[in-house]
């Protein structure tokens, strides 16, 4: 996986004041959405612009760029 979090969204969401279950009641973000939370399956579009807004950040500051071992570095000339 390239791009991953570099925070653990559930608990982060949960101290800005939106548990799973608020998420949830109050349509905020769905179940499938908050699933993929749970396993580190990183979200795009409208549900990152969601997760950003609710933690007033940017993207860059829950996402980060991991190359994978088996990805050669690309050489310099």
């Amino acid at each position: 996986m390239a791009i991953k979090y570099k925070i653990d969204v559930l608990p982060e969401l949960k101290k800005a004041g939106f548990s799973a279950n608020r998420l949830r009641t109050e349509k905020i973000i769905g179940n499938s959405t908050i699933d993929n939370f749970r396993h580190g399956i990183v979200c795009y579009g409208k549900s990152l612009e969601i997760l950003c807004k609710l933690l007033n950040c940017q993207p860059g500051d829950i996402l980060e760029y991991v190359p994978d071992d088996d990805q050669a570095e690309p050489e310099e000339n």
